[in-house]
């Protein structure tokens, strides 16, 4: 027989499935495919590092932000200050939290936090995707099984 044996077939693009149920003697079976993953774009891991970093950079202040509204709102400053200034008992000088633990305070500390934590995050992938393509230079790269269901 020819390798082109129906024309049916050869109409159809490889990996695309036939339309219709399988015929009795022939079971559907999935196609398995082994990868390699034998290089890291630096760049591309570079881009995907910062944007990721960013984001949770953002979230990171948003969630502080939210849980210092939260515990404001709860009392719990004012009840540190109550407690502090009963164990301080000085009149001279009065203890505030919000001294330390103001809104802006911890807010601009959280930025800071933000910032260096996106430009370590940044340099760290970039630099894993470099170490990468050096350790799949010397061992072959990462092995992937994909199946297609």
């Amino acid at each position: 027989m020819s390798p082109q044996a129906s024309p049916q077939a050869s109409a159809r693009p490889v990996g695309a499935r036939a339309t219709g149920s399988p015929s009795p003697g022939q079971a559907a079976r999935a196609r398995r495919v082994k990868l390699t993953v034998s290089r890291v774009d630096p760049w591309s891991a570079m881009k995907m590092s910062f944007l990721i970093s960013v984001a949770l950079g953002i979230a990171g202040v948003v969630m502080v932000a939210v849980l210092w509204m939260i515990l404001s709102g709860m009392g719990v400053f004012s009840e540190v200050n109550r407690m502090v200034g009963t164990i301080l008992s000085d009149s001279e000088n009065p203890f505030d939290i919000m001294d330390f633990l103001g809104f802006g305070r911890v807010l601009s500390l959280s930025i800071v936090i933000g910032v260096i934590d996106v430009i370590l995050m940044t340099a760290l992938s970039t630099l894993g995707a470099f170490l990468y393509n050096i350790c799949s230079a010397l061992v072959g790269g990462l092995q992937l099984t994909l199946t297609d269901d």
